[in-house]
């Protein structure tokens, strides 16, 4: 959905997990749980996406299920990272 939504953002493999990158620089990535045995998927930003927001702001987010509407939040967020 990254790949359909957001075309500054190249698919990318990072570390073994699938990633995104703009500039080659990764911006978003999928952590699967099965691959540090934790409880849920993860869907985290690094340095270069651009989601500051005042003096905190969430870095990851835990997937449990994956509906339409947390696709469209993905995609905002793919989005904003690279705004």
């Amino acid at each position: 959905m990254i790949k359909e939504n957001v075309p500054e953002l190249a698919p990318k493999t990072w570390y073994g997990m699938p990633a995104y990158a703009k500039d080659g620089r990764v911006v978003c990535f999928f952590q699967p749980a099965d691959k540090f045995k934790a409880r849920y998927p993860t869907l985290g930003f690094n340095d270069p996406a651009n989601l500051d927001e005042g003096n905190m702001w969430p870095t990851s987010c835990a997937l449990t299920k994956l509906t339409a509407a947390d696709e469209a939040k993905i995609v905002e967020l793919a989005k904003k990272a690279v705004s």
